[in-house]
């Protein structure tokens, strides 16, 4: 019997979902990326090769599973065709894997530009984007002016929504944004020649998916970023453009919630964030640089550090309640090994008061202090170790105590980038 598992960062993103997309891969026959565009990057680390992909999911890595980049995403062709070659000249690529969604939105030269035009205008008040157009091209999709992959495979469809495009934004981009425009011929003839490379991929991938289900095939879903960056449920406006929640699994793939079986969460056994927004648990000085050179803490899509703190129970508490987790991964215990005391934040003190819920409102959490509770570290090394029982004692009660305070499971505790640096408690797709 087929299963269907959905896999969620529950942070600000960069739990590791790469790797742990990677490990469970094995036991599923298709996987599915459902949102985000190459504003995420999953690293993935295959014997002593080091895979970074940014739009296509990392089940690419094991042959003969079938790879489909759902309706929900935003692409980029020529990083998807970048990203197509890298994997290629490296031996992990084969064509019939990969499948588009017709109806997932094209990222064009303009959102890029007017992505960094506005960061430009915004100043001190930026909101720290990529700056890869991910935004503008989903507010193109809302406003029902995008242009989908769908479009590239009829060349007269795609050139009359152009042309309309271009009247509305080369007029944005000169005016407002102080930005040159764009010439239609300029645009028109690279996507066409887009077309001719990728649109053999390009397919309605939800009758794929559900006929996928109907022969109880195992699926799994892979989110990108992390539900504190979704755009309802996140710390707006310091989020990013889509739904990185479970329930966008559905929406963006094109199955039906009640095809879901199970719903993973991913964490660090601390907490990270790239760019701006407030967070709680933060450290500063030498504390922060220890933990972000320990962890490899920099973006993989654009190297930028990142912020590194405490592991934050409040924020946790509120993914496992908004995604409806039946299990937790634990990613990067091993980066905590060398310390002599752990702290995780329980509550916060906002206005003299305790609160024990997380708000979204920057205003309210970027007033809010931090409750902490100290536990003791267990100064042992980690990463080759196969089974709970052979974790330090501490660092076991670590992991019960996060349980506690969460509520949820923890079925896989991962101490290192390899694959094999993995303790598999429970496989999601026996749950």
């Amino acid at each position: 019997m087929g299963k269907n598992v959905v896999v969620i960062g529950i942070q600000w993103g960069d739990e590791g979902k790469g790797k742990i997309v990677d490990i469970l891969s094995e036991h599923a026959d298709i996987v599915v990326r459902f949102q985000g565009g190459n504003n995420a990057g999953h690293t993935v680390v295959v014997g002593t090769e080091k895979f970074i992909l940014h739009l296509i999911p990392s089940g690419i890595l094991h042959p003969g599973k079938t790879c489909i980049i759902g309706n929900g995403v935003v692409i980029d062709p020529e990083v998807l065709l970048d990203e197509i070659g890298t994997l290629a000249s490296r031996g992990h690529f084969r064509a019939e894997d990969l499948v588009i969604s017709k109806d997932a939105h094209l990222i064009m030269p303009y959102h890029k530009r007017i992505d960094i035009g506005r960061e430009r205008l915004r100043g001190g008040r930026k909101l720290g984007t990529t700056g890869r157009g991910i935004g503008p091209a989903y507010e193109d999709k809302v406003a029902r002016c995008g242009i989908r992959c769908g479009d590239l495979l009829s060349e007269e469809d795609f050139r009359l929504k152009l042309r309309l495009n271009l009247h509305e934004k080369n007029h944005y981009l000169r005016t407002i944004l102080h930005e040159e425009g764009f010439e239609i011929h300029e645009i028109y003839h690279k996507y066409m020649a887009y077309a001719e490379k990728i649109g053999r991929y390009i397919k309605d991938t939800s009758i794929l998916l559900n006929e996928a289900i109907e022969h109880n095939r195992s699926i799994l879903f892979e989110g990108a970023q992390g539900t504190l960056l979704d755009i309802d449920h996140g710390t707006y406006p310091y989020v990013t453009s889509s739904n990185t929640v479970a329930g966008e699994a559905a929406i963006g793939s094109g199955i039906g919630p009640t095809r879901i079986d199970t719903v993973i969460g991913i964490s660090k056994a601390y907490t990270t964030r790239v760019g701006e927004g407030p967070f709680p648990t933060e450290l500063k000085g030498e504390e922060a640089e220890r933990m972000r050179e320990h962890g490899g803490e920099y973006g993989a899509t654009t190297g930028r550090p990142r912020r590194c703190g405490w592991f934050d129970a409040v924020a946790a508490r509120y993914s496992v309640r908004i995604n409806g987790l039946q299990g937790l991964v634990l990613t990067k215990l091993d980066v905590l090994d060398d310390l002599d005391e752990i702290k995780i934040c329980t509550a916060y003190r906002y206005k003299g008061e305790i609160i024990r819920d997380f708000p979204t409102e920057t205003t309210v959490l970027s007033s809010c202090e931090p409750v902490y509770e100290t536990m003791e570290g267990w100064k042992e090394k980690t990463s080759e170790i196969k089974s709970l029982d052979g974790l330090p004692k501490n660092a076991r009660a670590y992991i019960k105590r996060l349980e506690e305070l969460l509520g949820v499971e923890i079925i896989i505790i991962s101490v290192g980038a390899k694959r094999k640096e993995a303790i598999i408690l429970k496989n999601p797709f026996d749950l």
